[in-house]
């Protein structure tokens, strides 16, 4: 989870214990503009690729040119990946579904298959009589 700038560098506060996944300072840039976040050390590497992944859609909006404004493109950016995560939910959800949906049982063509064996176990019993 991430937090707004702490304003003590990341520094670990006094209670946290040693072997604590302590918070580290971050600063990004989005779209030219900088800012601090405080992060878990261990998180620190998927922060910096969220930024990127964000700062990349958020340059896609802003050069279409139709929308003006960092805060109305980032609500843009937000929107468009929030829409695309519901989609493939949505998706993976259904895919799942299909997944471990009972198969249709053709039942004619299972005793047809049933009849067709019996009578080959049935031609093989009668030839291995006539061989003993």
């Amino acid at each position: 989870m991430i937090a707004a700038g702490r304003g003590d560098g990341g520094v670990p506060g006094p209670g946290a214990a040693a072997g604590d996944d302590a918070q580290v300072a971050l600063d990004v840039s989005l779209l030219g503009r900088s800012y601090k976040f405080a992060c878990k050390a261990s998180e620190r590497s998927d922060l910096v690729d969220a930024v990127a992944f964000l700062d990349r859609r958020m340059r896609a909006i802003r050069d279409t040119g139709k929308v003006a404004g960092a805060e109305r493109i980032a609500i843009m950016a937000a929107l468009n990946i929030a829409h695309e995560m519901q989609r493939a939910k949505r998706e993976a959800a259904g895919a799942a579904q299909q997944a471990f949906a009972p198969a249709t049982f053709d039942g004619t063509d299972a005793r047809r298959r049933i009849d067709a064996m019996c009578a080959e176990i049935d031609a093989v019993l009668a030839g291995e009589g006539d061989t003993a």
